[in-house]
């Protein structure tokens, strides 16, 4: 009898098949709290992150952006004024809950215009090849089954001279911080997840995804290997994020 394949979901194996809609169970039940418990696990540090990301991407006005993995609006808000009326931003996600809560909130701000909604696989993107000048996704690689295959369809829809931009929650590069940054994890924020989300096991299993998303290094051979060049690499916060920079050559 052939064995199921798996993967992780957290610490956990589960069957291959089953990640998605376990991440997807656990962003429905979080989805309106989220942007209160990033503020919560990261300090607050999340929104400067998030600008950051943005203000350094190289993205520009007339660009033409997917954001993946961006349901809640963050990074799109931040892009808006920076492709302008001549631009657009595509918002991907695969939660319809996550999506739902963006769409509101920014339709509440006026931010309408050049903006799209798309709830879509980042395995599976549904656009022809090579439309897009920029591919984001920020604290979402972390949650996607098949990273390879997402990598590599994210290379395919880039137009030639496009860039894809990955801000992630990756490997802390001090010792006395990562104890720190551990303790937090996993003794605070569950405490904190069932207090405010009445949910302590997604915020657990939040804390978990991050230990098992690939370093800095793993990552940037991963976007080697999905045919990105000129990889670069950035740590913020000593590590425990860091934003991956590669092109379509």
């Amino acid at each position: 009898m052939n064995e199921q394949p798996t993967t992780h979901f957290g610490f956990r194996d589960v069957p291959l098949r089953e990640k998605q809609k376990l991440v997807g169970q656990v962003f429905t039940s979080v989805a309106g709290k989220y942007d209160l418990m990033n503020d919560l696990m990261s300090f607050g540090l999340h929104r400067l992150w998030k600008r950051h990301f943005v203000a350094s991407s190289g993205i520009r006005a007339g660009d033409r952006v997917l954001d993946l993995a961006g349901g809640t609006g963050d990074i799109a808000a931040l892009l808006h004024p920076v492709v302008g009326e001549e631009g657009e931003i595509v918002v991907g996600d695969i939660n319809a809950a996550m999506l739902d809560v963006g769409r509101d909130r920014l339709t509440d701000r006026g931010l309408v215009g050049n903006l799209r909604w798309a709830q879509l696989n980042a395995e599976m993107l549904p656009f022809p090849d090579a439309s897009f000048d920029a591919v984001t996704i920020a604290f979402g690689l972390r949650n996607v089954t098949d990273k390879d295959k997402a990598l590599a369809d994210m290379h395919r829809v880039l137009r030639p001279g496009g860039r894809v931009l990955v801000l992630e929650f990756s490997t802390v590069r001090d010792r006395h911080l990562g104890k720190l940054y551990d303790f937090h994890s996993f003794q605070v924020l569950p405490r904190l997840g069932r207090l405010i989300a009445g949910d302590a096991d997604s915020y657990r299993y939040l804390a978990e995804s991050i230990r098992k998303h690939p370093d800095q290094l793993t990552l940037k051979q991963m976007m080697h290997q999905a045919g990105f060049g000129e990889v670069q690499v950035r740590n913020l916060s000593g590590g425990i994020v860091a934003i991956h920079r590669g092109y379509r050559l």
